[in-house]
């Protein structure tokens, strides 16, 4: 199952890539040395695992576009930058205008990329989708922000 998942993942990562801007995310640091890209590579295969081990129904299609497009914010956090002071706050909106300006998306991947950071942001994800990349995306930061390597 492993590794139809992450092949899965990679398909749908592929064809955002030769569509849009994912590759982007390669050049932007993450949580510690983890790349933007990995991350939501991992937060992707992470919530589609979780939804089948739960035996969730859910839009896989949707599930995996919304993890693999919820941190599209094609800036390096790192920079500061007064137009975006507060990166967890601000981010999500960015991330949700440029995948627009790139893919057509539809209401569960809006809810997924727009509410991801709950509760720092007040409004919790209303969808089974948005929930679980809300919770794959805190389990993988801190496992890449506490990784020893």
């Amino acid at each position: 199952m492993e590794k139809e998942i992450e092949q899965k993942v990679r398909e749908h990562a592929a064809e955002l890539e030769a569509t849009g801007r994912l590759g982007q995310l390669r050049g932007f640091k993450q949580h510690g040395r983890t790349t933007v890209y990995d991350h939501v590579l991992a937060v992707a295969c992470l919530a589609l695992r979780l939804s089948r081990r739960l035996r969730l129904r859910v839009d896989e299609n949707s599930l995996i576009r919304g993890a693999l497009l919820h941190d599209y914010f094609l800036y390096d956090w790192h920079v500061r930058n007064p137009e975006r002071p507060l990166h967890g706050f601000y981010h999500p909106k960015a991330a949700l205008k440029n995948a627009l300006a790139d893919f057509h998306l539809n209401h569960r991947e809006r809810n997924i990329i727009r509410r991801h950071m709950f509760p720092l942001t007040p409004v919790p994800p209303t969808t089974r989708e948005g929930l679980l990349v809300c919770l794959a995306d805190k389990l993988c930061a801190l496992r890449e922000t506490f990784r020893r390597e």
